[in-house]
């Protein structure tokens, strides 16, 4: 494509590779009415358009919103809010950038938008969507002039296509120009309390005179949902701007309300009795009348406040906010001045309690909120979206934060969100009875669930300490979001933490002297993540032997699957397990057959938990646990842990039943080491026979020994066993009084050292105990 004036025709201008001009950047699924000018559309970059291409007005009336086929209507009422305050517009436009007639110019533009709380440095370049040689989409009211288009355009690459702009909410673009708050009030409540003021909280007075006061501070929309006879012409689902509100003395002595309304569609669509020559304008003087009319640009028209509130549905006001940053309250006029936010999430099976009619509402996120001061304080829930993938969060490059990546469009944000609230309780400390309190009223909440990205209540709090819980409605709905409090006074804020039940795996066992391995693993899609036994792929997923050691009866056998999330994660996978028994003399390298037939016990129906576990009592003998998820190709890290109930012997005696152990069958578990296998009838210690190692089992070291051993203690191991130690294993030794990465350095060097004769056994990890001792673990790490 040729640049035009203004530009060294031999100069290589900026194309975006990441959001192209292609019908990919156009369009999603072809959905909306859009869709049908596919084939017309072409790109074009404003020096193609025009002659003298500008990017912003010198009269601000010439850069007034104006809307074309794109139903964004919402979006564009949000961009008049950047007209209100050379600040805000400063913050989303940064100034200076080389426009068309300098030198400089390279066809790419750059803007800021608020995402997830933190500004995001978006680039694009200058090709916009054109028919007939015009401009398809947003313009100005001068259509040489293209800060809007190209604002739109960055919009547009945020959202993954200008089809995904195709409806949408004022307030949430609202946020994501200023960072700040929106609110929406319902007209019909207003309507229905005339006479008495619409009070929806402490101190929360909503009537339209109020909008007096804040017209020039901040941007006021109002939107129509459904037409009504007289407003046919307003459209359905339609946002509108109120850019001016005049309260006036009618000639019958009473004061009338006016409301001026542009409509984005740039024409006038009014038929009330203050459209242009309608018998309204006799109420008031002819000179007034004449100078309001005059005022009128291409596209508004007046409206009196019954009838605004008759034919309009709902108002949206974005909070004022300073040169400095700070929000205003819209009921006090008080500066927000102190500020915090934190992220939560309500995670499926752990912290997705759902709404107060739940039992589980206890198990929500909760935050302690300390008030240092009497303060108006503003509490909002803003909700990441749920087809927002984290990749592309992630790479977005932000202007606070330490992320220095290239913005990327495969996170897209989609326009649906779960239903949320918001109670905050008051405490007289920060450790407390949750159920009491929980079970007394809340000292604010939202009045229901809402299906809006954010929900927000405004309170006067005393000093102290209170409780804040951000709830979805249904059990079980995941989702990421931000905590932001304002406040006029000192605030601090901090989340509760969860007990640490899970911070170990299998870490809680019943009383007693347990002996546990803690074996890792993973579920890999094509490979390991074969499902639950509901699908032929079942006997693919990883497999783990273990022994119970003889003894005067049945064991008692503690197991626990314990799934592994990422940061950010807002689910877990449905797990559970099944223990299958080895028959005598079983060897077989396919454990298949073995998975086929009924397993001895099972820990299902598969759960969404981060952590399943099964008490059972097990005779002696060999059996395999097998971890899986529901679905197979579900991927995902996971610890499996086995602990053994043991008596223990009297002072100064080794209690050492030990085993040749095999890793087979779980293929990321084997290196490629091979250890000789003795007979498995070979008599190794008191105990009786054990279960060999197979081919491609890895080596793993187990040694027993006392107290002193970090000091250069003695050693006890059993002779005449086959000694394997290769590089790629990794022992971990877990004993309070020792510090992990001591020992496993003291340990490995005391084995390597040591002569054939005092030579370790070699086998799967197993527990050696002694009354100084604690339990012995040793693990292997994934490679």
């Amino acid at each position: 494509m040729q640049a035009g004036c203004g530009a060294t025709p031999a100069r290589e201008l900026f194309r975006d590779a990441a959001f192209p001009a292609a019908d990919s950047s156009l369009f999603c699924d072809l959905s909306t009415p859009l869709a049908q000018f596919r084939e017309d559309i072409t790109w074009r970059r404003p020096q193609e358009i025009c002659a003298t291409p500008r990017l912003f007005p010198d009269d601000p009336r010439e850069g007034q919103v104006k809307q074309g086929l794109l139903g964004d209507c919402w979006f564009l009422c949000a961009c008049a809010a950047l007209q209100k305050s050379r600040h805000l517009l400063d913050q989303v436009i940064p100034p200076g950038q080389p426009s068309w007639a300098d030198q400089e110019y390279q066809g790419s533009f750059t803007c800021r938008i608020w995402q997830f709380g933190r500004w995001v440095e978006v680039t694009t370049d200058d090709r916009l969507p054109c028919l007939a040689g015009r401009l398809c989409f947003s313009r100005c009211q001068r259509e040489d002039v293209f800060w809007l288009p190209l604002l739109e355009k960055v919009y547009a690459k945020v959202h993954g296509s200008y089809e995904h702009l195709w409806a949408g909410q004022v307030a949430d673009a609202l946020v994501d120009l200023t960072g700040g708050l929106a609110e929406r009030w319902n007209l019909k409540g207003i309507a229905g309390s005339r006479g008495e003021q619409d009070r929806t909280g402490p101190g929360e007075h909503r009537t339209c005179r109020q909008l007096l006061h804040l017209k020039d501070q901040c941007l006021i929309s109002c939107s129509v949902l459904s037409p009504r006879a007289g407003a046919r012409e307003l459209g359905e689902f339609h946002a509108f701007i109120v850019s001016d509100l005049r309260e006036l003395q009618g000639q019958a002595g009473h004061s009338v309300l006016l409301l001026r309304i542009q409509n984005p569609w740039g024409r006038r669509c009014w038929q009330g009795l203050w459209r242009e020559g309608g018998e309204g304008w006799s109420q008031i003087d002819a000179v007034l009348a004449s100078e309001l009319l005059s005022q009128l640009q291409e596209g508004e028209f007046w409206v009196e406040e019954d009838e605004f509130l008759r034919e309009f549905d709902e108002i949206t006001i974005g909070y004022p906010i300073t040169e400095a940053g700070h929000l205003q309250s819209l009921y006090t006029e008080r500066l927000l001045c102190h500020t915090r936010v934190l992220p939560g999430a309500w995670v499926k099976g752990q912290s997705a309690g759902g709404c107060r009619n739940n039992s589980g509402f206890p198990s929500n996120p909760k935050f302690w909120l300390r008030v240092s001061e009497p303060s108006e304080v503003y509490v909002a829930i803003l909700q990441r979206s749920r087809t927002h993938a984290a990749d592309g969060a992630g790479r977005a490059r932000a202007l606070v934060g330490d992320s220095r990546a290239s913005w990327s469009p495969a996170g897209i944000p989609g326009k649906h969100y779960q239903a949320v609230g918001l109670h905050i309780w008051k405490v007289e400390k920060r450790r407390v009875n949750l159920p009491r309190v929980l079970s007394a009223p809340p000292v604010a909440g939202t009045a229901c669930h809402a299906y809006d990205r954010e929900v927000h209540l405004r309170c006067e709090l005393s000093p102290g300490y209170y409780l804040a819980v951000p709830s979805t409605f249904l059990k079980d709905a995941p989702g990421q979001f931000l905590l932001r409090v304002f406040s006029t006074g000192r605030v601090s804020l901090s989340a509760v933490r969860a007990v640490a039940k899970n911070a170990a795996p299998g870490a809680v066992l019943p009383s007693g002297e347990w002996g546990t391995v803690q074996l890792r693993g993973s579920w890999r899609a094509g490979h390991t993540a074969g499902g639950s036994r509901n699908f032929a792929s079942y006997p693919t997923n990883p497999c783990f032997p273990f022994l119970v050691p003889e003894g005067p009866g049945p064991r008692c056998v503690h197991i626990t699957l314990h799934q592994h999330c990422q940061p950010g994660d807002t689910e877990f996978h449905p797990i559970g397990f099944h223990v299958f028994q080895v028959p005598e003399g079983g060897r077989s390298l396919d454990a298949t057959p073995l998975l086929l037939q009924e397993p001895l016990l099972s820990c299902v129906p598969h759960r969404y938990a981060q952590e399943v576990s099964r008490l059972c009592l097990l005779p002696a003998g060999t059996y395999r646990v097998v971890p899986s998820t529901y679905l197979p190709d579900t991927e995902g890290a996971f610890t499996v842990t086995i602990a053994i109930k043991i008596d223990r012997w009297g002072p100064g005696t080794w209690a050492a039943r030990w085993r040749l152990g095999s890793w087979s069958l779980s293929p990321h578990l084997s290196p490629t080491s091979l250890l000789p296998a003795p007979h498995p009838q070979d008599p190794i210690c008191p105990g009786g026979p054990g279960l060999s190692c197979l081919p491609g089992d890895p080596s793993l070291l187990v040694w027993a020994f006392e107290e002193s051993l970090v000091g250069g203690g003695q050693e006890c191991a059993a002779p005449h066993v086959p000694v394997g130690c290769e590089s790629s294993d990794l022992a971990s030794l877990h004993r309070p009084s020792i510090h992990s990465q001591e020992v496993l350095g003291q340990f490995l060097q005391e084995v390597r050292m040591q002569p054939p004769a005092h030579s370790p056994l070699t086998c799967l990890p197993r527990v050696f105990l002694q009354p100084q001792v604690d339990d012995l673990c040793l693990g292997h790490e994934v490679p």
